[in-house]
């Protein structure tokens, strides 16, 4: 009886340290959202030559949050005829799915809630599930709109899905291993930046990136949801709360992505120059460094057309990336410098 008392004790006191550290991470990318916002459109202002927010707290610091609460206290509007459970499970399901996926994501050696193996399968699952709260956002609706921009958008999301699914198997070759700790460590060198996979995978940083944005559906590809500059798409019958869900699912995916890319290329938290600790400090700002690029493309470049965006997808980064992936393997095969680095740290 002790035994099991014991047993139930230790489980129970497990739970308690993993529930922690889920909310803690959470708490913490949540709030940074809020910031990441705020920062988002006073670059979009700056570029414009405007002031963007700067009514709300000092500086405008607190806008986003004024925004959340206006979003929380406002009225659910439920269009007639829609099917009820399914219209307020999407939301919630790509709330969800964003938070979920940060789980594998390191911030430092050992910063990670669950270290797995199989860390880049886990987001490719989690990724592809995402299209799901789309799909059923629009369908759900009863809305002829919102169902065609769910369908749109779906058939982006898969689309990119595929041209970066094949970008991370060639680092996946380098590395030797789908773990994402493992990946950062083997770009651990002599040569500070110099030894990041973004030097022998160039071509694919770049195809990665615009990948990345079509895949959260950021200008110039948020054609799903700007198709008449008046409405958006799947979520146009969405209010208050389920819209705000949607929202921050979003912009939580863009922020993963930044951290994917600074994960898979650019050496996690890593020191860029020789000689200076590693750390956390690294990682953060390598992520700032991405959203800052993606603000400045959603500011800077026009939108494309539907088509473009498709056969871009297709015709263009599918067959570059598959040919990337084939090089890659050559390279690693016959061991070229930068390619092959089956021991991590290597």
């Amino acid at each position: 009886m002790q035994f099991m008392i014991d047993t139930f004790g230790l489980y129970f006191g497990t739970f308690l340290f993993i529930l922690g550290q889920c909310l803690l991470l959470l708490v913490l990318v949540l709030v940074a959202l809020a910031f990441l916002m705020y920062a988002d459109r006073k670059i979009w202002a700056a570029v414009q030559m405007r002031k963007g927010p700067n009514v709300v707290g000092a500086f405008g610091l607190l806008q986003s949050f004024a925004d959340f609460i206006k979003y929380i206290v406002k009225e659910v509007i439920v269009p007639a005829g829609s099917d009820k459970v399914i219209f307020f499970l999407a939301p919630m399901i790509s709330f969800v799915l964003a938070c979920i996926v940060w789980a594998v994501m390191p911030f430092n050696e050992g910063w990670v809630i669950s270290d797995i193996n199989v860390g880049i399968l886990y987001i490719f699952a989690i990724s592809s599930l995402e299209v799901y709260g789309v799909i059923m956002g629009g369908w759900a609706s009863n809305s002829k709109y919102a169902f065609l921009g769910s369908l749109r958008s779906a058939a982006q999301m898969i689309s990119y899905e595929v041209s970066i699914g094949l970008i991370i198997v060639g680092v996946l070759i380098s590395t030797g291993s789908l773990n994402l700790t493992a990946i950062v460590m083997a770009q651990d060198g002599n040569y500070g930046l110099l030894s990041w996979y973004w030097l022998p995978h160039l071509p694919m940083v770049v195809l990665f990136f615009v990948s990345a944005l079509a895949e959260t559906n950021r200008p110039p590809f948020d054609l799903p949801e700007a198709e008449s500059e008046l409405v958006a798409g799947y979520q146009v019958e969405y209010s208050s709360t389920p819209f705000l869900l949607f929202m921050i699912g979003e912009l939580m995916a863009v922020v993963f992505m930044c951290a994917l890319i600074t994960v898979l290329f650019f050496g996690g938290w890593l020191s860029p120059i020789p000689g200076l600790p590693d750390g956390v400090f690294w990682m953060v700002a390598k992520i700032l460094f991405f959203f800052f690029l993606f603000a400045m493309v959603k500011a800077l470049v026009p939108r494309f057309r539907y088509d473009q965006l498709m056969r871009l997808g297709w015709k263009v980064f599918l067959p570059m990336s598959l040919g990337w992936v084939v090089l890659v393997a050559a390279f690693a095969q016959y061991g070229v410098p930068g390619y092959a680095r089956w021991a991590v740290g290597g």
